[in-house]
């Protein structure tokens, strides 16, 4: 019986980390398939990718990491963006994504916003589990490492997911912009700004702490 080929991209910062995903898996002699992998380090070649595979048959797995080249600009994008695009232009690709990121917050505002098939944090990697994730998110999806089934677990007693206006207000403190000047990049009064910064303080258990405090933490949950 012949093997399925199945195409998997991975998007990943660290080429290295790609090469050791594509060196594991197309070595891997799975009994129905066989694997080719592309890899890519940005979020725009990556969506370009994606879309051109659109035209000739979408991958079957994407595996994405949540920060791409260095913190979020307005230019550029997220894996998080990048599972929610591929979600939109082809939505039978399997997603997974594969972060350093093990906070409970990031990874159910990632469960929210793009619902993947899998999440591995990468301290739990190794061949067994790429093997594993690669069988279970083809057959029976979704696939979970230990820490991220233990944060998607864990009740939140607040909604996580932050929407385009809270992304920009943190991306803009975290350029220096004040936050008076805020209301130039963002359809909020001053008011509805000032209320979702406190908001944003309280989800993060800063409540009472000062802007910066807010710009780290967000930065240490990978918002921006």
């Amino acid at each position: 019986m012949e093997k399925k080929t199945i195409r998997i991209l991975a998007v990943d910062d660290h080429e290295m980390t790609t090469l050791g995903y594509k060196f594991i898996l197309e070595d891997t002699d799975f009994e129905k398939y066989t694997i080719r992998m592309d890899t890519e380090k940005n979020f725009d070649a990556a969506k370009q990718r994606i879309l051109e595979s659109v035209k000739y048959g979408p991958y079957d797995i994407l595996l994405l990491d949540i920060q791409l080249s260095g913190p979020m600009d307005e230019t550029s994008g997220t894996g998080e963006d990048l599972g929610i695009y591929a979600r939109e232009v082809c939505p039978k690709t399997r997603i997974v994504f594969m972060s350093s990121f093990s906070d409970n917050y990031r990874i159910n505002s990632i469960l929210q916003s793009v619902d993947p098939d899998g999440y591995m944090v990468k301290t739990e990697i190794d061949q067994k589990s790429l093997q594993a994730m690669v069988r279970t998110v083809l057959e029976q999806p979704p696939y979970y490492t230990q820490k991220a089934l233990a944060a998607i677990r864990k009740k939140m007693a607040n909604d996580i997911s932050l929407d385009e206006n809270d992304r920009k207000i943190l991306y803009h403190l975290s350029i220096g912009t004040k936050t008076k000047d805020i209301t130039q990049y963002v359809s909020l009064s001053l008011p509805s700004i000032e209320n979702r910064k406190r908001h944003l303080k309280s989800i993060f258990g800063i409540d009472k702490q000062n802007d910066q405090a807010l710009i780290t933490e967000s930065r240490r949950r990978g918002f921006i």
